[in-house]
This record gives structure tokens, C-alpha cells and sequence, in this order.
């Protein structure tokens, strides 16, 4: 037996740690933790702040997923005071949603991901001819043209196509060839290279999918132009209690929403799509058949046994979220729990306000986290949760120079939510299974256009694979493939509420804020409130107690944290280590597998843990800008 520690797990949002106790002989993970490595403490920043403020300073738990949790939170507090936004920023607290998932999602697969899959060694092996014809054998082959939303295409020709020229990929080759042969890999360092994973895929595709990896470096940023228009930028736009912050007029050019903002809106959207239908989609299908065809369908961490996932993009301005509201206007009904997915008895219990509200059914524990509660072994619904650090040290080693972590005590920086118990999975991989099991158990009356476009997608990505759903989807390339999958969805969301947006707009409505309750004396004496949302990587939840104006107690339950979270003792492992312990070894030494199920997860340990100074101390000041002297304090 080989203890095997990974520290920290490179190429995702935050620090992570997994330790392992892998059998030699066969590549057996005999168990497994997963141990978040810096304590969120950004609750207790929140205590006693002006709840119109609350946005602002939460979503800094994370650069990246800055707007999600922006707009979980002003759901909670516009559902704490009984707020319904208008239209207009419906549509567009709806459309940035939808743009960050495209964003993110292409970031994860390209920039995160990708060389867990291709080698750049491996590239300079292949045919710069074999691999044009390969490009369009791909593009035609891997193409899933399924029925997105029917609207009026604005794009006045098609634009990104993949290069498929011997020529072009032989330049790219040669560059590789240079950053090789200089010994000094730059991006493409500390990866175990010679793994034999990389031999699954010929170097022809290696290479094709290493020059989309450097294309998408400059395509990226066009998606997140919404956050800007908007938002006023990217990250961390800017939202507001009550709706959006910004006029719209189609007459004032100096207006933050006028005719030629709303114009770049519309060509980042449409960017969005064809990157992912001709770049994204195609490139992840080829991968992903490979490793079904060789039968990699493991890591499904616990996609089989529970996924939640909360629903998704409200169609029409609702007025709250504690009261029903919100899951009635859905555009995506995946508001629900699937139980012992692809077995007979497999169970769909759907997910509404009463589950937001009940003690027993949303819980976090800390058995085997580095807090405490006031009492020993308690599971406290969020609304009445705590953040009390309590650090023990590694089982093995010293407070900043871990050897061995106590599995049996605690380990993280990650609480452990539940759900009525159990723990879950969530994510893009929750969403389509409980959309797939809702549809297929007659629970889908009448499916929007978006679910039927899901339905669409996980029927031929089956086809294609030549493997029912139940088998292809509760695996790590099912985690992987359903994240593309929404990718495409999402693109399609944001034209569908754009199309919305230009709608209401002619009609002469340009309201983008209730303001009714702006005034700390229109609120009641106490109150408290949830605001919930499909995020890139799955089922966020914002809790906010508010009492004589001011927030008494505040709680994040973050994607992360349900995938991460420490095992519980009766519940057993959480997603992530679930994962680990369903996957191969071949090299202990070299656990590529390892690393490469944990990162299909897309982790943001940052949202899941944050540092904060008690003391109200500046920490750290990091200058960003020598010219302008724009400086991050910390």
C-alpha cells in the first residue's frame, strides 16, 4: 500500500490537496480525502454590513466566478425584503449568467483541462497533413447540430471556423517544436508527460487540439463583454439591489445600454456559439469517444447515487425565492434530486421552496472540518450556521508542513452539506441528469425549448458513443461531456433572452430598477432570505439574516463545497473523493488519472475557502499597475 499525496493540485481556482492510499499491485484506490487548504472566512467579513452592499463585497470569495455569486446574493436579499426586479433586468442579470458559462466553461475545457487529455510532446509526432484532414473529419463528424433557440440569426456570415491547412498546423508545430527544444515549457510545464494516457489519442490529435488551446487564449475574453455593458466590467461587475445598474437609452450615445453597446453584446453572443459548435463541441466528442472506446467509464464520483441541482434562468421577473416564485418562471425545470441514478431504483423528488426552508433538508456539518460548532456533532441549516475555526493540524507533520492529514479527525477548510443526510453531486453532469430522469420518468410536462434541446443533446451524444445515458453519463468524460453540453445550452440562453431584452426595450419600457425599497426604512425589523442559481459549476445558495438594517449572519453554500467537502461519518465520501476512489492508477507515482477526474469537476476551491484577518489588518498590497498605481489589498 503507497500513500500518495498531491499538493497542491495545479490548473484550478484555488488550493487543493488529495491524499490517496493506492494497492501497488493492482492501481487500486483504497481510499481517499480531499482537503481544501485555506479557510474561507469571507461570512464573517459580511456581519453587520449594509445588506445593499452584500454583492459587492461576496463576490470577491473568487476572480473568476466573480458575477455568480453577485447575483446569488442580491437574490437573497431582494428575497429577505420582497423585491421583484423588472423585466429588463431580468433578462440581463440572465444574460451575464449565461455568458459567464460560456466563458468559464471554454476556459475549464481549453486552458484547465486540455493537457490533462493532449501533450504537446506528443504533437510534434504528427502529420501537419493528417492532421488538417483530420480537422475536418472532426468538424463533420463530432458536430452535433441540435435545435438551440429558434430566434433570427444576426450574424451577417459565419464566422470562426477552425484553420484546417497543412501550412497552419505546421507552423504551430514548429513553434511547439521551439518551446520543447528550449527545454523551458512555460505553460506547458509540471505535467507528467510520459504517462501512458497520452498514447490513447493519435498525434495528430495532439496537436490539433494544442493549436485550439492557443487560439481560445485570445477568443476567451470577447465572451465576458456582457459583464462590461452591463456590468461596467469584468470581473467582478456590478449589480444592484433591486435590478441592474445600468440606464438604458437608445437615443443618449454616452448611455451605459445604448444601440451600439447592445451591438457588441450581441456579437459576443454570437461568438459564443460558433466557438463552441465548431471548436469546443467537436474537439471534446472526438476525446471523449476515444476514452469510452476504450472503456475509461469510470470516476463517477456520486453521480449515481445523488445529484441536486436547483433550476435554472427564471423567464420572467418573479417576487421571491422563499415564496415559490422562482420555481415557477424557469426556463430550466432541473430544480431536483435524482437518487441511485441508472439503477431500478432510480428516484426524482423535486426540489421547491419547502426544501429551502426546511432544517432537515439543506444541512452543514463539521466533523471533519477545521471548525466548530457550538454543539459537538450538529448539522445546522444554513440560515442558522456558524463559522468558528477550529485548525488541528496534520495527523503527520507540522501546522505548515503537512505530511499525513487526519482522515479519521478533521482535514479541510471545507464544511460538509448534506441533503437530508446524504451527501451530492452537483454540477452541469446534476443538471442533465435530472432533466434526462424527470423527462424519462413523465415528470417534463410540456419541456421549454432549452430542455428539449437537452434532451436532443444527451440522445446523440448516446448515439454517437453507441452507449445508453445511464452509462456515458455518471463517469468523468460524462461529467466532462455535459459541461460542453451546457456550454452550448448557455449560448443558446443568452440570445434567447437578448432577442427578450431588444423586445421589451422597443416597446418603450427602459426600467432597469425597483427602487421601492431602496430605503432602510421600508424594511421590516428582522427578516432573512436565499438566493439560488445554477452557477457554471453547479446548485449555489446565499443565506442572509438581516436584523435592525444590518446582516446578522451570512452563509455561502458554494458548487465546491458539496463536491469537495470532507466525508461524513454516516453519509460517507463526497464527491470528489468518491471520484478517486472509483479510478485506475497505473503509476502511483504519476497519478495523472487522479488529478484529471478531480480537475472534471472544474474546482473553485476559492469560493470554497477564503482568507480573512481578524484583527482587520492589511495583509498584503499587490500593485497590478506601476503606471497608474492600481493596487489590490488583501
Amino acid at each position: 500500500m503507497k500513500h500518495v499525496v498531491v499538493d497542491p493540485v495545479t490548473r484550478i481556482e484555488g488550493h487543493l490537496r488529495v491524499e490517496m492510499q493506492i494497492d501497488e499491485g493492482t492501481g487500486k484506490v483504497i481510499d481517499a480525502i480531499s482537503s481544501g487548504t485555506a479557510w474561507r472566512g469571507l461570512e464573517l467579513v459580511m456581519k453587520d454590513r449594509d445588506p445593499r452592499d452584500a454583492w459587492a463585497y461576496i463576490q470577491r470569495i473568487c476572480g473568476v466566478c466573480t458575477t455568480a455569486h453577485a447575483l446569488a446574493s442580491v437574490r437573497a436579499v431582494e428575497d429577505a425584503f420582497g423585491i421583484k426586479i423588472p423585466k429588463n433586468a431580468n433578462y440581463i442579470r440572465n444574460i451575464m449568467a449565461a455568458s459567464l458559462t460560456v466563458q468559464d466553461h471554454l476556459v475549464h475545457f481549453y486552458h484547465l483541462h486540455a493537457l490533462d487529455w493532449v501533450s504537446p510532446l506528443e504533437a510534434l509526432a504528427a502529420d501537419p497533413v493528417a492532421t488538417a484532414n483530420l480537422q475536418t473529419t472532426v468538424l463533420n463528424a463530432y458536430k452535433l447540430n441540435v435545435t438551440g433557440y429558434p430566434g433570427i440569426s444576426t450574424e451577417a456570415y459565419p464566422k470562426d471556423f477552425p484553420k484546417s491547412t497543412p501550412q497552419y498546423y505546421a507552423t504551430v508545430q514548429a513553434k511547439i517544436k521551439a518551446i520543447v527544444d528550449s527545454k523551458q515549457l512555460g505553460i506547458f510545464a509540471a505535467q507528467w508527460w510520459d504517462h501512458p494516457d497520452y498514447k490513447l489519442l493519435p498525434p495528430e490529435v495532439h496537436l490539433m487540439a494544442v493549436a485550439h488551446y492557443l487560439e481560445m487564449l485570445d477568443k476567451h475574453r470577447e465572451l465576458v463583454a456582457p459583464h462590461v455593458i452591463f456590468g461596467g466590467k469584468n470581473p467582478h461587475p456590478h449589480y444592484l439591489v433591486g435590478g441592474m445598474p445600468c440606464s438604458i437609452s437608445m437615443d443618449d450615445g454616452n448611455a451605459p445600454v445604448n444601440t451600439d453597446r447592445l451591438a457588441i453584446v450581441d456579437r459576443s453572443i454570437n461568438t459564443g456559439r460558433t466557438l463552441i459548435n465548431n471548436y469546443y463541441i467537436p474537439d471534446l466528442l472526438a476525446i471523449g469517444s476515444a476514452y469510452v472506446k476504450a472503456g475509461r467509464v469510470d470516476g463517477g464520483g456520486l453521480a449515481k447515487k445523488c445529484v441536486v441541482a436547483f433550476g435554472a434562468y427564471p423567464i420572467e421577473e418573479y417576487n421571491g425565492t422563499t415564496n415559490g416564485g422562482f420555481f415557477k418562471k424557469l426556463l430550466v425545470r432541473c430544480n431536483g434530486v435524482v437518487e441511485n441514478f441508472g439503477t431500478p431504483n432510480v428516484k426524482f423528488i423535486e426540489f421547491n421552496q419547502e426544501d429551502l426552508q426546511s432544517p432537515d433538508t439543506i444541512s452543514e456539518s463539521v466533523d471533519h472540518a477545521w471548525y466548530e460548532y457550538d454543539k459537538q456533532g450538529a448539522s445546522l441549516h444554513p440560515w442558522e450556521g456558524e463559522t468558528k475555526e477550529h485548525f488541528t493540524g496534520p495527523k503527520d507533520g507540522t501546522p505548515t508542513m503537512w505530511k499525513e492529514l487526519n482522515a479519521g479527525g478533521k482535514y479541510s477548510w471545507l464544511k460538509t452539506p448534506k441533503w437530508h443526510g446524504k451527501l451530492a453531486e452537483v454540477g452541469p453532469l446534476a443538471r442533465y441528469i435530472v432533466i434526462y430522469q424527470r423527462n424519462k420518468m413523465g415528470l417534463l410536462p410540456d419541456p421549454t425549448w432549452a430542455e428539449q434541446m437537452m434532451l436532443q443533446q444527451i440522445d446523440m451524444v448516446s448515439k454517437l458513443l453507441n452507449v445508453q445515458p445511464e452509462v456515458w453519463m455518471p463517469t468523468m468524460v460524462g461529467r466532462v461531456a455535459t459541461r460542453g453540453l451546457d456550454c452550448q445550452l448557455s449560448a443558446e440562453i443568452s440570445k434567447f433572452f437578448f432577442d427578450k431584452l431588444i423586445t421589451n426595450i422597443k416597446s418603450g419600457d427602459t426600467a432597469v430598477a425597483n427602487m421601492e425599497k431602496w430605503e432602510p426604512s421600508t424594511w421590516p425589523k428582522e427578516c432573512k432570505g436565499v438566493g439560488v442559481y445554477e452557477a457554471p459549476r453547479g446548485a449555489l445558495s446565499h443565506w442572509v439574516n438581516i436584523k435592525d438594517g444590518k446582516i446578522s449572519n451570512y452563509q455561502c453554500i458554494v458548487p465546491t463545497t458539496w463536491n469537495a467537502c470532507p466525508r461524513d461519518d454516516k453519509a460517507g465520501h463526497g464527491a470528489f473523493e468518491q471520484s478517486m476512489i472509483e479510478t485506475h492508477v497505473q503509476i502511483p507515482d504519476k497519478p495523472l488519472e487522479i488529478v484529471k477526474v478531480v480537475r472534471s469537476f472544474d474546482p473553485c476551491m476559492a469560493c470554497a475557502t477564503h482568507f480573512y484577518n481578524a484583527k482587520g489588518e492589511k495583509i498584503q498590497t499587490v500593485t497590478t499597475d506601476p503606471y497608474t498605481g492600481t493596487h489590490v489589498e488583501k
